[in-house]
């Protein structure tokens, strides 16, 4: 029907196909980490009737609707019961965010910024020193940084042989998050060939959701979290820019989750305690928030974007607490800075600071539908010692945001 109404309002078959797999009306029955073990069809928030904000999501509603952005991932899923420490089980990933073909020698501006520090985003201190980004950004979990950075090393020195001999060095964006309530962290699982498969698998289309890649091992507001993606894209009379985020969501605590301005987490029933507040030693969580625009924006400008990602971070209730690390990065692929630049001057486009507020606002809006996204579409993962996290029941939390509605 949905395909019949689209058409029939000039819609051309190939975007309706874009806009029911972007807006996720089409449920897909996926798996748990369990093998054997079905999990419920996931929908992405927007087809659950939470509508964010004003601005109207690009094709895909996701990062990759930023032309030239692309997204790859590389999920690591094998064995079941006690720890192993080294060994298994194992509930990890990677996925990589590429901010345009050959970045290395066409830098895209950045600007970063840190609302909590438990956590790391290496690399943060050139981005903040150059005003640029020159390699794709890779997301794992938090002892895997040495060898995912490698990983990244390794695809860039093949790419780029003189890296380190007669060309300039190079300092990986890899930014973590805990996963070692699901996961067998000690092992450090994701290889360098992991990374280099998922550079290499990296596309502009659909991004997956959830249980996948860096979020494989993730928990959010003590439900099963991860990978989530969303895009806005502005009116003409206000630019026609695209913002694009994607998280990787592994924050916040049951009784403080919003979804819509409703406040779900407090409506739903009580937990399990691995899904409640950490023992002490363990993480409190974390989220990193990736942010792509088609803007013209300068390093300064992307700061104060990154910024305004904190406030689509509380919309869904975090309080950004003493042990999480909540770290925002944001490029532009308006304009390109040269590698080295032959003439001693080079020009870029700029957007005037006054017209930066509906872009300031679409981040906000995109940032907390990622978030939700990565909650509505994470499936139930049972890992480590048989510890299980669910998946927030879609049924129960449609019915929840029915009788606000009513």
């Amino acid at each position: 029907m949905l395909d019949r109404a689209l058409r029939s309002n000039g819609f051309p078959h190939l975007t309706v196909l874009l806009l029911i797999l972007a807006i996720g009306v089409c449920a897909v029955p996926l798996w748990s980490a369990q093998a054997g073990e079905p999990s419920e069809s996931r929908l992405r928030s927007r087809a659950l009737g939470i509508v964010v904000g004003s601005y109207t999501p690009g094709p895909l509603n996701a990062i990759t609707d930023v032309g030239g952005v692309t997204v790859g991932q590389t999920t690591l899923i094998s064995g079941d019961g006690p720890l192993k420490p080294g060994l298994g089980p194992v509930r990890t990933g990677v996925t990589v965010i590429i901010p345009r073909d050959d970045v290395w020698h066409k830098k895209v501006p950045a600007g970063s910024f840190v609302l909590n520090g438990t956590g790391e985003m290496t690399g943060l201190a050139w981005v903040s020193e150059s005003g640029f980004l020159e390699y794709p950004i890779a997301l794992t979990n938090t002892l895997n940084v040495p060898r995912v950075a490698n990983g990244v090393m390794t695809w860039m020195i093949a790419r780029y042989p003189e890296i380190g001999i007669t060309d300039d060095t190079l300092t990986p964006v890899v930014a973590e998050c805990d996963d070692g309530r699901l996961n067998d962290m000690q092992g450090r699982h994701v290889s360098e060939a992991d990374v280099v498969s998922a550079i290499n698998g990296a596309s502009s289309g659909v991004v997956q959701e959830g249980t996948v890649g860096a979020g494989t091992g993730m928990v959010s507001y003590g439900f099963k979290g991860g990978i989530g993606t969303s895009s806005r894209r502005l009116p003409e009379t206000e630019g026609g820019y695209t913002i694009g985020v994607l998280v990787n969501a592994n924050h916040g605590r049951r009784p403080e989750l919003v979804m819509g301005g409703v406040p779900i987490g407090r409506l739903y029933e009580a937990v399990p305690p691995v899904a409640q507040a950490p023992s002490p030693g363990q993480s409190e969580g974390s989220i990193i928030v990736i942010i792509a625009t088609d803007a013209p924006l300068d390093s300064r400008q992307l700061t104060r974007l990154a910024k305004r990602a904190a406030l689509g971070l509380a919309r869904t209730g975090s309080t950004a607490r003493h042990g999480s690390g909540d770290f925002m990065l944001a490029f532009s692929t308006a304009n390109s800075i040269p590698h080295y630049p032959k003439e001693p001057t080079f020009q870029q486009m700029h957007l005037a600071d006054t017209h930066l507020n509906p872009l300031i606002t679409a981040t906000v809006e995109a940032t907390e539908e990622a978030i939700l996204n990565a909650l509505t579409m994470a499936t139930t993962v049972v890992g480590r010692d048989g510890h299980r996290v669910e998946g927030i029941d879609l049924t129960r939390l449609r019915a929840m945001l029915d009788r606000q509605v009513k």
